[in-house]
Parts: structure tokens; sequence; C-alpha cells
């Protein structure tokens, strides 16, 4: 069977495919497909007609496929597959329109789900009302240096895993995959409850969504376990990306300025588990178990489902901050608190000019 394979969003240039102002995510997804003998990359669609036109180059799509309309693309390619890689508060309308629409069987989002928690729970529902597979690019998971410590872990190399320390830079757009791996370490186990507070003096709106400049968050897992995350200006506060506390033993994964994972027994000095793996290797593995999922109908590690869970610690994050007490969960609201927050002036950030 061959999967077709259509695109929403393809910026920027293709000058920088990696990195630059978009992250370039369509062109990382594309590579991924386009390894695959089972997929077929025959549409894509980007309101900026110069950006779609030096993606269908880049990955010959004939001028047939070449859309400024993503309605218009799918009507006509009728799609098995669609990536979107566009500004995070346009995920909603589009991923849900691709639901709507019939043509698609899977839809592969990039991170995070949405900017308010009642379209990122609408999402989720509409995919499992109509049968579409819906993933969000969580594609960390499939990196050696973060899967290795989950091995490890499973192996019983630091005992009984007790709690979770999470640094990154933002809640929302990199930490989503941080709370994402946490998920992961835990077992998918349920949250019951999350606190937190946030700082947001200057304003910082990344791919159309407002971050917190610092955060402290904490959340416990139905199995017993802990997570606390330090974000932004706090972020070394942990002083590594994961540091996962066993009872008889410490995981440490990418320690600053390093790319590795490490292991180290009570007693007993550093082990290496995994160096030198960069992140972009992940998005190839990632784009194969969309696929793979599709094709055997199992449910993927980064589900609309398992997606929602880690939104809805972000998002319960931000409403504690709201209601400066703790959230039990599960979360009972529609909007974006720090947002919210933003709109009627009880967070006044300073506007920087920069998106």
């Amino acid at each position: 069977m061959t999967y077709d394979i259509a695109f929403i969003g393809t910026g920027p240039e293709p000058e920088n495919p990696v990195w630059g102002e978009s992250a370039a995510m369509a062109y990382r997804h594309a590579e991924g497909y386009r390894e695959r003998d089972d997929c077929r990359i025959v549409a894509a669609a980007d309101i900026v007609r110069e950006n779609v036109v030096a993606f269908a180059d880049e990955f010959d799509i004939a001028e047939s496929g070449i859309f400024e309309d993503y309605e218009a693309m799918l009507d006509a390619a009728e799609p098995d597959i669609v990536s979107v890689s566009t500004p995070v508060p346009t995920h909603a309308d589009i991923v849900l329109d691709c639901i709507e629409s019939g043509v698609p069987d899977a839809v592969h989002c990039e991170k995070p789900m949405a900017t308010t928690w009642g379209d990122a729970r609408l999402m989720a529902q509409e995919a499992g009302r109509r049968d579409v597979q819906l993933t969000f690019n969580h594609q960390r998971r499939f990196s050696p240096v973060w899967r290795e410590p989950k091995r490890a872990l499973d192996e019983g190399a630091i005992g009984d895993l007790q709690r979770v320390e999470v640094g990154t830079s933002t809640l929302l757009d990199n930490g989503t995959h941080h709370v994402d791996l946490a998920h992961m370490y835990t077992g998918e186990a349920p949250v019951e409850w999350v606190i937190g507070q946030v700082d947001y003096r200057e304003e910082h709106v990344k791919y159309g969504a407002h971050n917190e400049n610092q955060g402290l968050v904490q959340w416990a897992y139905e199995s017993g376990v802990q997570g606390i995350a330090t974000t932004g200006f706090g972020e070394d506060g942990v002083g590594v990306h994961h540091r996962l506390r066993g009872t008889d033993g410490v995981i440490e994964v990418t320690p600053w300025n390093e790319t590795q994972a490490r292991v180290r027994r009570d007693g007993e000095g550093w082990e290496t588990l995994v160096a030198g793996v960069e992140n972009a290797a992940a998005v190839p593995p990632a784009i194969d178990h969309v696929v793979d999922c599709l094709h055997e109908g199992v449910e993927p590690e980064f589900s609309a489902r398992r997606a929602l869970s880690v939104t809805e610690v972000i998002f319960g994050a931000w409403e504690s901050a709201r209601r400066r007490g703790r959230v039990d969960l599960p979360l009972r609201i529609e909007d974006n608190p720090l947002e919210a927050m933003v709109d009627s002036g009880e967070l006044s950030p300073e506007p920087t000019g920069e998106d």
C-alpha cells in the first residue's frame, strides 16, 4: 500500500530548512516521508506562494499539487496523511477542518496542540469521534538520548522512580516536549494535580503563542511519582533537561551544552548511557511511527489522547497561577489562563517588538 502525503504550512525559505524563525518543520517531516517506499508526497499548501513553490521544488511535487488554500488541496489531492506545520494559533482550525473534511486517515500536527484548553480537547474529541489518527510531533520520544534513559529506568538501573525534574526554556513551546517525556518516563500514569507560578514581565510570543519568562511547576502522578519543572530565567534551577531520581540512583538527560544521558547508581560514579545524538535525528523515526501505527491500526505513542495529558499539565499550571492555588485534574476551563491574564491586565508584559 502507498500513502499519499500532503502538507499544510511549508515555510520558511529553504536556505535553512532545519532551523529558522519557523523551524521549517514541514521540511523535516517531508524528509521522513521521502525515505519510505510506501509514502508519496503529492501536495502542499501555504498562504505564501513562494514558500510552497520552494517546498514543491525540493520534494518533487507537481504543479497540480501546489496550493495556497488547504481546503482546495484536500478536495483535489485526497491525501491519506496530512502534516500540519503552521503557527500554534492556527492548529485547531486547520486540524478540525482536516478531520471534518472526511479526507485524510491521519493528521500529524506540530506541537504544541493549541492555544486554548477547549480547542485542545475538541481536536482530540473530534479525531476520536471520526476515527482519524491524530498525532502531535513530540518527536524527542524517538531519539536515543531520551529513549535510552527509559530503557535503563525500566530495567531497574535506579530502582523505583520517585521524581522527575525538568529544566526548560518555556512551559508551552519547549516544555511540551519535556512534560511529554516526563509522562513517558512515568509510564503514562494519569496526573492528579498541578500547582504553578509564573513571572511574565517581558512579552515572549513564539509561533503566535504567549510563553512565561519564568515558571515553577509541580505535579503528581497517580502512581505516586512527582514531577517538578523550572522554566525560563529559572531553568538552571534543575541544571539539566531531565533528572530522574530513583530509590537507588539518578539518571540525568542532556546536562547543559551536552547531548548525552548518564546514570549514577548509589555509591558509584557517572556512567554514560548515550552521547552525541542530535534531536533532529528523532524526526524520521517519529514519521515512521505515524505511518506504521496507521498501517497497523494501533495507538501512536504521541497520540492526541497522550498529548492532551501533556497540555493539561501546562494549562493547569497557568490556571494554578491564575487561581493562586493547586488545581486538581481534570481541568475544567476552556481558555488559556496565561493569555487571559495578559488580556485582562493582570499580567502586563513589556512589549519587545519581537516574535
